[in-house]
């Protein structure tokens, strides 16, 4: 089954159909082709980038991780 799905989507038949569809709504007048675009900016505060460390600061340090003597105790 996902090989037929994939040699169909790789030859271009969903997107062969979806046009069809679209041109056969679009010519009975059910679609809208309304477009909007938002030109919204996000911004974050000056200080979110910036780790407060001198040489870059990935936030990764080099401590190396050891089990307890008592695992019952983590």
């Amino acid at each position: 089954m996902y090989t037929r799905f994939r040699r169909y989507a790789l030859d271009g038949v969903f997107t062969r159909a979806l046009q069809q569809i679209q041109a056969q709504a679009d010519t009975a007048g059910d679609i809208d082709w309304l477009v909007q675009i938002d030109s919204t900016i996000v911004r974050a505060h000056q200080h979110a980038a910036a780790t407060g460390r001198k040489g870059g600061g990935t936030g990764r340090t080099n401590r190396t991780i050891t089990p307890s003597a008592d695992p019952e105790a983590d």
